[in-house]
């Protein structure tokens, strides 16, 4: 008897020191009213999707068949950050790929002259049917 009332008693003493975690309040957040909303799907893989709110976000797309069955998109979105200014991003996906363009992306540096020169070796070895 006295081993289940330490077991018991061990039980609630855990339990009650467990953390206390709280749901937040979705309805405690600011409000943003959508100015825009609009949406267009024709059925065979093109559409066009435009959305506004008041904080500035927006993002709008367009869509086509693509070539191999997919469905190609290209369109903008953008954010307000924390600054004040607003990050805009501009992207294709296609059949070649996903690109994106932005001020904030970081960009590729050219090759050094060394690694353009092996590419080139490579290149015209392959072409010889030389393999590795």
């Amino acid at each position: 008897m006295n081993f289940a009332v330490v077991v018991l008693s061990c039980l609630m003493a855990a339990v009650a020191a467990a953390p206390q975690f709280t749901r937040p309040n979705l309805l405690d957040r600011p409000f943003v009213a959508i100015l825009r909303d609009e949406r267009q799907d024709l059925g065979d893989g093109a559409f066009s999707y435009v959305f506004e709110a008041a904080n500035g976000i927006r993002e709008s797309r367009v869509g086509y068949p693509g070539s191999k069955g997919q469905t190609n998109m290209q369109g903008s979105y953008r954010f307000p950050l924390d600054d004040g200014t607003f990050a805009e991003v501009r992207f294709i996906a296609d059949e070649f790929g996903f690109l994106a363009e932005s001020p904030l992306l970081p960009f590729l540096h050219p090759l050094p002259a060394h690694a353009v020169e092996q590419i080139r070796v490579a290149e015209e070895q392959r072409r010889r049917g030389i393999q590795f």
